[in-house]
């Protein structure tokens, strides 16, 4: 019996046959994210914290946990030195060097997801109030330090990729509204500002050295650019156009938003706006958001907040509904395509207070109570964003799609096509039919 027939047609039906669509309208925001800043996870697992689902059972490992509840990436932080933090900065979660990284990166790895790396360029906490020099960088000129951020990238996400911890996306400096590697606030005289000349050359120099690594060692990761100033839109248009007129070669525009600092949904919105009409074709993540679960935290917005999500001892309900408001818009939009809660994963619960906490003070916008080790509300909440694609159709090479880098229409890594629908390779969607 001639068996080439049965296989021939077998092999069809499970690598399917790819269809060119050209008619159709195409939607290039394809891949959405959604998960959360894990930067802390292995350090509490460690020192025994107790983690439950909401019915009070173990969650078991937590990555598959994450995983079975829909969420398909994570981000961690990666310090240069984060021995020399300052003891308070030690207490509020500042420890994650390069070791510590390449463990928990291959983890996320391992369990399917993808991993963003979140490039703090000093030894402590960078955002736009401080981005301060490591120490071992201390004292060298601008071109040379330029040279060391490169250098430091490089090396690195080699050992990332040398581990099987390489990440799928990058950001190149946190929250770098006013650009990084200038020092404290109050004193230096280094800072950038969108729209003026001063130090934009040395923070585009900076810029383009760590992407430069960027795309030599990870050539399929996205890069990111991090902001955090959707309380004025004008100032992210400006920010984002001298990144243009600069040649600045990224994927993602990144940005925190916090209601409680940043304002209500229609802020975000408006900043969304802008950025649709400034810069069509672009992609947006919300690389940190957070809102409390109880005991709402001290801020500029805090009584609208809390208006509009109230925030109490007894329920996570104002959590809840504050994930579900954000989510409802953020699907309005097909080129926002990942969501991360920022710190999900603190949880003080099953903790000494004493002598194996993690962080000095409980944080109370984390998707798990400190009080009962249970996750919230709002952590199965997140899930939603992911549940909304914006593909309306599909491009293919009338080729087999193979294995390399495919995800599903939810944006689940898979070893093959196994059914008809959308995948995704490369950036680009693919609609596959069986024969």
């Amino acid at each position: 019996m001639n068996y080439l027939p049965l296989l021939l047609a077998r092999q069809r039906m499970v690598f399917t046959l790819l269809i060119l669509l050209i008619f159709l309208p195409l939607s290039v925001f394809a891949q959405k994210y959604v998960g959360g800043d894990i930067s802390l996870l292995a350090k509490y697992e460690a020192n025994g914290a107790q983690y439950y689902d909401k019915d009070g059972k173990p969650c078991g490992e937590m990555l598959s946990f994450f995983k079975n509840n829909g969420y398909n990436a994570m981000r961690v932080r990666l310090f240069v030195n984060p021995e020399n933090a300052a003891t308070d900065e030690k207490g509020q979660g500042v420890f994650q060097n390069l070791d510590y990284v390449k463990s928990l990166g291959k983890r996320i790895k391992d369990a399917g997801m993808a991993f963003l790396l979140d490039f703090h360029y000093s030894d402590s906490w960078a955002d736009p109030g401080k981005q301060r020099v490591p120490k071992a960088w201390e004292g060298l000129t601008d071109e040379q330090l330029a040279s060391k951020l490169y250098d430091y990238t490089k090396d690195c996400l080699q050992q990332l990729n040398d581990c099987g911890a390489t990440p799928d996306l990058i950001q190149t400096g946190n929250e770098i509204s006013y650009g990084m590697l200038f020092g404290e606030w109050s004193t230096s005289k280094k800072q950038y500002y969108a729209g003026k000349a001063d130090n934009r050359d040395r923070f585009v120099a900076f810029l383009k050295s760590g992407l430069k690594a960027c795309r030599e060692v990870c050539p399929q990761a996205k890069t990111i650019i991090h902001t955090e100033r959707v309380e004025q839109p004008d100032y992210i248009a400006a920010f984002y156009d001298d990144m243009a007129a600069a040649g600045i070669d990224y994927d993602i525009i990144g940005l925190s938003y916090y209601p409680i600092y940043h304002g209500l949904l229609p802020q975000l919105q408006k900043a969304l706006d802008k950025i649709k009409t400034r810069y069509p074709g672009k992609e947006v993540q919300i690389v940190e958001t957070g809102y409390s679960y109880a005991w709402a935290r001290e801020g500029t917005y805090k009584d609208k907040c809390l208006a509009q999500w109230p925030v109490s001892e007894t329920s996570s309900a104002g959590q809840a509904k504050f994930t579900e408001d954000l989510i409802q818009l953020l699907n309005n939009y097909d080129f926002v395509t990942g969501l991360y809660w920022w710190q999900m994963d603190a949880n003080e619960y099953g903790l000494e207070w004493g002598t194996k906490r993690v962080l000095d003070s409980w944080w109370n916008e984390s998707l798990f109570d400190n009080r009962s080790g249970k996750a919230t509300d709002a952590f199965y909440k997140m899930q939603d964003f992911n549940t909304s694609s914006s593909i309306t159709s599909a491009t293919a090479d009338c080729a087999t799609i193979g294995s390399e880098t495919l995800y599903n229409i939810s944006g689940q890594r898979v070893s093959q096509p196994v059914a008809n629908g959308i995948y995704i390779k490369d950036g680009r969607k693919y609609l596959t039919k069986n024969e």
